[in-house]
């Protein structure tokens, strides 16, 4: 197997992008925790004993926060309320060195604190990979279905999601036929949650994502080299999702990063 210097540069400038993302304020390595909220109900957040929502660091009183109905909310701190409205975008907020986030799952809310301060940003985990293999960045072919249809995917939660799908990623790996369902992601970067047998002992037991690359309106690049742990490898606080029965394949692929 050659790896071509640009190939490896290519792949070497992605490990960069991924790891920065990984290790950003806003990434995966600093989420203190998730917390469901009530609606109606004032939560208190901060270090101080007694605090609804504790903190290990920062102030003895962050803040109160009172998820309203119709996808609104209020953060009262010293005396200034702030109001944020999901509609609008405003879900995402920042307090001093902390990232607050209110997030959406069915009907289920709740409130998401990053730590840009902390330390784990500063030592992100040493990630193995597979060797390099050119072969395995391969592009499918990208085909829309006749009409779109909705699948009932599962996650780490036990909370099932509804998802529309409006194509399916056809190519042929080790002799066989592979039907990938995108799940998520967006039109230009696609993402495929996916496992395989590798699963049983190199890469992380429950899933793995892949997001589609280069897509026209009848291919998209698939690079298994690019294949990632995902947020629920670094953290119990994200909730991920569960491959479709689709994306579940009898074979070993072996690339991209191994379980941790």
């Amino acid at each position: 197997m050659t790896v071509s210097p640009d190939f490896q540069a290519a792949q070497d400038a992605w490990r960069a992008a991924r790891m920065a993302k990984l290790s950003a304020e806003d990434g995966w390595l600093n989420l203190l925790g998730r917390w469901v909220l009530t609606p109606g109900k004032t939560v208190t957040i901060g270090s101080a004993a007694g605090s609804d929502i504790k903190l290990e660091v920062g102030p003895d009183t962050l803040g109160e926060l009172t998820l309203k109905d119709g996808d609104t909310a209020t953060f009262e701190r010293d005396g200034e309320v702030r109001t944020l409205d999901r509609k609008a975008g405003g879900f995402a907020w920042r307090e001093g060195r902390f990232l607050l986030e209110i997030t959406a799952l069915n009907d289920i809310r709740a409130l998401r604190i990053r730590d840009a301060e902390s330390a784990a940003r500063e030592t992100p985990p040493e990630i193995d990979s597979f060797p390099l293999d050119p072969a395995l960045r391969i592009t499918a072919r990208w085909e829309r279905l006749p009409e779109p249809i909705t699948i009932t995917m599962d996650n780490m939660s036990a909370i099932p999601t509804q998802v529309p799908v409006t194509h399916v990623a056809r190519l042929t790996f080790a002799g066989h036929e592979m039907a990938l369902l995108p799940t998520y992601g967006s039109a230009d970067r696609p993402q495929f949650v996916i496992r395989d047998l590798t699963s049983l002992d190199d890469t992380y037991p429950h899933m793995r994502f892949i997001f589609g690359e280069d897509v026209t309106e009848d291919s998209v690049v698939i690079d298994f080299n690019r294949a990632v742990n995902p947020p629920c490898a670094f953290t119990r606080h994200a909730v991920c999702p569960l491959p479709p029965r689709e994306n579940l394949f009898p074979v070993r692929i072996e690339a991209g990063e191994r379980r941790l």
